[in-house]
């Protein structure tokens, strides 16, 4: 698949490839792709006009926070775009969110937009897109901003978007933009109607509003993420929960390097920092930061059984946290780096300790994950792990030293200092200001310009594929990963107009709540499953068989995978 892309991108013009290892799409657009504003020369003239965006993935409305109009579509509607044709649509209604007030101290993005997820989820706007406007901006940044439009396909809109204001140009700067790029952003915003004027909004069809400062602490799940549970609620929901379940609790002893613990239902197996929803922003990941370093002063481990990680959307992250020292506070707690993109998630979870697998497996039990994503469809995140929600970096650390959802936040101890005194949430948690002043002390401009000064040459792994020449793709039988597909078998130069459909029938009638991952997972390949047949009847190795959303290039796995 890299030597795909690799080919790819040395065989047409117009067409880059982000090397692997960079980050993640939707953070990269954020940081450096995006432009806002296009210039083209057309007969002579020069053109300026909105920049916009279509991805193969949902989560590409992250862009509409830097103003830049995107969402996601079909992998055939991308590759007509990419190849000159337009993408045809009715117009949308166009709901106005209002945002007021500013959020309270120790709220956070991320408990904004699973706030904002519910509200928009019970007002309905499948088909619409959503506008974000009101005096609430002005205390939003880019990266706030970012946490709400990603989460755009969860609140059920086409897209979020934020209109250009001052604190557009500002991340535009921050970010190494070109600085005529900034003026002519500026200049032509306001030139045509589309700069920020709170005094004169736009015309909406309908409008909703929020008053940022009655924003809490707040959790989604265990299976959706429009399922919103403040943290207050959060034991309660976890109970309720595994009360529908079955009447009794569940558990089992297990040993890990020569102590034994006990692990119930309930508790967190899986503890990840991830996702661009909020690795995109810096202050809940240097909050997390903050909360490890505080923990690690206090005494406090995390739990044996949590399996924790931290995988950044992008480089920058990595370099900002190192600048305030709190990556070794992370890395201590066992918060490591295990690679910049897509992880937990998309289903990317890798596999839990033996003894814990074995454990849930043997017993069945009910046990949870906590992460900084934006989904958490059953199954999608660990096939094991049936509970899981979705919260923000800091609150995922906090869970990972309690171990369990059982846990109240606000009445529990986490643990004990080194002097036996209890040691609860609110000891450990940064304030907003300490959180505001790490960040500008820490996170500068020339992090983005450094990392994104020579972003598609790639390292030696990427340099040295060996892809061969021409413009046609030389196919490999022995790959598992992209296949020749059928449809383009007999395939020819001249245009064959299509023909009718004749007494088609539905093959689906399908009711609510039927995700993408019903349809096409993402996540991992079981080994029993047609899929993993299919690997293993060709000596792919179970260790070697990483996820759906790796081996999309291969249509005999995806066929497989509806049957998962």
């Amino acid at each position: 698949r890299y030597s795909f892309l690799r080919w790819g991108q040395e065989s047409f013009n117009n067409f880059r490839v982000v090397p692997p290892g960079t980050g993640i799409c939707h953070q990269v657009n954020l940081e450096y792709l995006a432009q806002v504003v296009w210039i083209d020369t057309i007969d002579g003239k020069s053109y300026a006009y909105p920049d916009t965006l279509v991805g193969t993935d949902s989560h590409t409305t992250m862009v509409n926070a830097l103003s830049v109009l995107g969402w996601g579509v079909g992998g055939i509607e991308a590759e007509a775009a990419m190849l000159g044709q337009p993408i045809s649509m009715i117009i949308p209604e166009v709901v106005g969110f209002k945002l007021t007030g500013t959020l309270k101290e120790g709220a956070t993005a991320t408990d904004l937009v699973l706030t904002v997820t519910e509200m928009l989820r019970s007002h309905g706007v499948v088909g619409k897109f959503v506008e974000f406007y009101g005096n609430g901006l002005n205390s939003l940044s880019v990266a706030d901003r970012a946490t709400i439009a990603n989460m755009a396909p969860e609140y059920g809109a086409t897209c979020g978007f934020f209109p250009i204001d001052d604190e557009t140009l500002n991340y535009l700067k921050f970010t190494g933009r070109d600085q005529n790029r900034v003026q002519l952003v500026e200049v032509y915003a306001k030139k045509q109607g589309l700069w920020r004027d709170d005094n004169n909004p736009p015309v909406f069809t309908e409008t909703l509003e929020l008053d940022l400062s009655t924003v809490e602490a707040t959790l989604a799940g265990p299976k959706k993420p429009q399922s919103k549970v403040l943290l207050s609620g959060a034991v309660q929901s976890c109970k309720s929960t595994l009360d529908a379940e079955r009447s009794e609790r569940k558990s089992v002893d297990i040993n890990l390097n020569g102590k034994t613990f006990k692990l119930e239902d309930g508790a967190v197996v899986i503890a990840a920092i991830t996702s661009c929803t909020n690795t995109s922003n810096p202050s809940v990941m240097i909050g997390a930061g903050l909360i490890a370093q505080k923990a690690l002063a206090k005494g406090l481990s995390v739990k044996p059984w949590v399996k924790t990680s931290l995988a950044p959307g992008s480089q920058v992250v990595m370099d900002y946290l190192k600048k305030a020292g709190l990556d070794q506070a992370l890395d201590q707690i066992g918060f490591n780096l295990v690679g910049y993109g897509c992880t937990t998630c998309i289903g990317n979870s890798g596999p839990l300790l033996p003894e814990i697998a074995t454990a849930i497996d043997q017993n069945d039990l009910s046990v949870s994950g906590v992460l900084s994503g934006n989904r958490n469809f059953e199954g999608r995140i660990h096939p094991q792990v049936k509970l899981n929600y979705l919260a923000s970096p800091m609150l995922v650390v906090a869970y990972a030293f309690a171990g369990t959802l059982l846990h109240d936040m606000y009445t529990d101890p986490l643990g004990q200092d080194k002097n036996g005194n209890p040691v609860y949430l609110k000891d450990i948690w940064p304030t907003n200001d300490e959180i505001r002043k790490t960040v500008e002390n820490s996170l500068s401009s020339d992090m983005f310009t450094k990392r994104y000064n020579d972003v598609f040459k790639g390292d030696q792994h990427w340099t040295g594929l060996d892809v061969g020449e021409g413009v046609t793709y030389p196919w490999k039988d022995s790959s598992t990963y992209v296949k020749l597909p059928p449809y383009f078998d007999n395939l020819t130069a001249t245009h064959t107009p299509p023909g009718d459909i004749i007494a088609a029938r539905s093959l689906a009638i399908l009711g609510d709540s039927i995700t993408t991952d019903h349809i096409s997972p993402a996540g991992s390949i079981k080994k029993e499953s047609p899929a993993g047949n299919y690997l293993i009847n060709h000596h792919i190795d179970t260790t070697e068989f990483n996820s759906y959303g790796s081996r999309r290039g291969n249509h005999e796995v995806m066929m497989r995978g509806t049957f998962a």
